[in-house]
């Protein structure tokens, strides 16, 4: 009998856990399950779904996500309480849709545990949770993993690193499974961005959206002490929406005060010229493939995002922070560093420039690491196997 599924999706595409759930449906055997997705909000992502012949529509639903201070949590948790009681009539639909017409719910994102609340009392279907990221440690933290797991039939992690964060918040009411992100290599015939000069330079790509946590302002950290030391033959490529946001401090507060950029950053920091930037791109492999390596300075410790796995599948050695190697493994698929430190990145990127062949060897392991871990169709039988047991759990 077909599984019929219905995925919930945050966004249209413009972020990795929406590519992620674009890949495991792509490879699904469609004989033995139907899928459809609500999109968060429209994108690239439709019309993809589209050429799969997967149903496709596009909604706004109520999210919110634990955040690093007490007043931010009050103030998004009750922009998303709001949402919910606006968004009466979508929700109806939503919760009478899958009683009429599906076996599971997947909703891709722990954003989504007041949508998946508020579907457990109002549904029978097996709902699963896909956890994707690290939140701060707080209460806020611990009543979303605590309403996860009693609201779940089963939650899915995207590395033992969420499921030992999620599980010690107290998400505990539930079984959990682990599935890598799906990546594969670019197709042969993918070119570079257009917006990337065609020199000798020695590129150093970066794809992400601007957020402090992620770091992405530490490359203009990085290229001032390259350019200290005199290397202009170093070009950072930045692909993604490098609006500062936040509450941020120093030069990049004042910046970010009067609607700048990290493009104004990098001005201000007199290292404009050893920067590209994109924009959003709608395909970030054509950034990956024309650069030789990849910089992930995050001020976390998750060397293991979309985009590294994106890189190690474009066979892009990747410089990161953190200690979990299964991807990026020091001296073996890129550097690791334990911690960040603007020197230490400047000379592994300095390395690389120079060992191009270098560059080129790690990068190679990289891309097999990830086609065994991250291999298409071995990844979404486990996914299926989380629904098919899901489905299991609740008819019981």
């Amino acid at each position: 009998m077909t599984l019929r599924v219905l995925c919930l999706d945050i966004e249209g595409g413009f972020g990795g856990s929406s590519r992620s759930l674009y890949e495991s449906i792509r490879h699904l055997d469609r004989d033995r399950v139907s899928p459809e997705v609500w999109c968060g909000r429209e994108g690239p992502i439709q019309a993809r779904y589209a050429a799969l012949g997967v149903a496709c529509r596009t909604v706004s639903w109520p999210r919110y996500s634990a955040l690093p201070r007490f007043s931010r949590n009050l103030l998004a948790l009750g922009r998303a309480e709001l949402e919910l009681i606006r968004s009466g009539a979508l929700l109806a639909d939503l919760a009478a849709t899958v009683e009429q017409r599906f076996d599971v719910v997947h909703l891709n994102h722990e954003s989504l545990f007041l949508v998946a609340a508020w579907l457990r009392r109002r549904t029978k279907k097996a709902l699963v949770s896909h956890l994707r990221t690290l939140v701060v440690p707080s209460s806020f933290a611990r009543w979303q993993a605590r309403t996860i797991g009693r609201a779940s039939n089963r939650a899915v992690f995207i590395t033992e690193n969420e499921q030992d964060f999620w599980t010690a918040r107290g998400l505990d009411h539930c079984p959990t499974d682990i599935v890598y992100n799906i990546v594969e290599a670019p197709r042969d015939d993918i070119g570079p961005h257009p917006s990337i000069p065609v020199d000798s330079r020695f590129k150093v790509a970066c794809v992400s959206n601007y957020a402090w946590l992620r770091g992405v302002d530490r490359l203009v950290d990085i290229a001032t002490a390259l350019r200290d030391r005199g290397r202009s033959d170093i070009l950072f490529v930045v692909a993604g929406d490098m609006r500062l946001k936040g509450s941020l401090s120093g030069a990049l507060g004042r910046i970010a005060a009067r609607g700048g950029s990290l493009a104004d950053y990098a001005e201000a920091r007199g290292v404009r010229a050893m920067f590209v930037f994109p924009g959003h791109v709608g395909d970030p492999e054509r950034v990956l493939v024309a650069g030789h390596m990849v910089a992930r300075p995050s001020r976390n410790n998750d060397p293991w995002g979309r985009e590294t796995l994106e890189a190690l599948a474009a066979g892009k050695p990747v410089i990161s922070t953190g200690t979990y190697d299964r991807f990026v493994e020091d001296g073996v698929t890129g550097r690791l560093f334990a911690e960040y430190e603007t020197a230490a990145f400047a000379s592994a990127i300095e390395r690389f420039a120079d060992d191009r062949a270098l560059c080129a060897r790690l990068g190679a392991a990289g891309r097999r690491r990830v086609e065994t871990l991250c291999n298409g169709p071995a990844r979404t039988e486990d996914l299926l196997g989380v629904w098919t047991m899901a489905k299991a759990i609740r008819s019981d």
